[in-house]
């Protein structure tokens, strides 16, 4: 992370934290070259079809550092900087996260689909972007899952796999079935389930 003084006038400041470097910064980018910016990272609505169930939305404990919990959480992760200018970056970091977080790996009979390719959380303080990607992962039979993949200071404690009225319930309370409250992109995947996007 990089802290930024950006003068926006003559002896007026704003400080933001950015994961990018000085000539990736958002807030220095022409107005011409946005349509081709690139998102930080992915977050993923993941939904499971397994034949003869009832679909449900998968997601996972995972422990974050800032707020001291395990958090109910999606699949999720940074886009490598090789991938930069690849053009199927989105799709190719939603199924590294998905196998490295799971186990789940994507085969030719799942969809994958970008939701929204760049979206901010907090502008007020970073200039981090997500984009949004919605994986539908159709099998005959559930799938074995782990979370061997962690890399680093990532923390998982297990997986819930939601139906539709259980994910509709969440929404409705705002925290998860311990009480505790949920990142955006927790409540980004709820909804699209809900609503059937994914």
């Amino acid at each position: 992370m990089r802290l930024y003084d950006i003068e926006h006038r003559e002896g007026k400041h704003y400080y933001v934290a950015s994961r990018r470097a000085p000539e990736r910064l958002l807030a220095t980018t022409p107005d011409k070259d946005w349509k081709n910016v690139m998102a930080d990272a992915v977050s993923c609505a993941v939904v499971l079809y397994i034949k003869g169930e009832e679909p449900r939305l998968l997601l996972n404990w995972e422990y974050r550092y800032p707020v001291g919990q395990y958090l109910l959480s999606v699949p999720a992760g940074l886009i490598d900087e090789e991938d930069w200018d690849n053009p199927n970056a989105l799709e190719d970091t939603a199924k590294r996260e998905l196998e490295e977080e799971t186990g789940i790996v994507c085969t030719d009979q799942d969809k994958i689909t970008i939701l929204n390719p760049l979206v901010f959380s907090t502008p007020g303080m970073t200039d981090e972007a997500n984009a949004l990607v919605g994986i539908a992962i159709h099998r005959d039979k559930m799938p074995s899952m782990n979370q061997n993949g962690a890399e680093e200071t990532e923390s998982f404690d297990g997986f819930r796999l939601l139906t539709k009225k259980e994910a509709a319930e969440h929404l409705s309370r705002g925290t998860d079935e311990h009480g505790m409250y949920y990142p955006l992109y927790t409540w980004m995947a709820l909804m699209c389930f809900v609503s059937g996007l994914v």
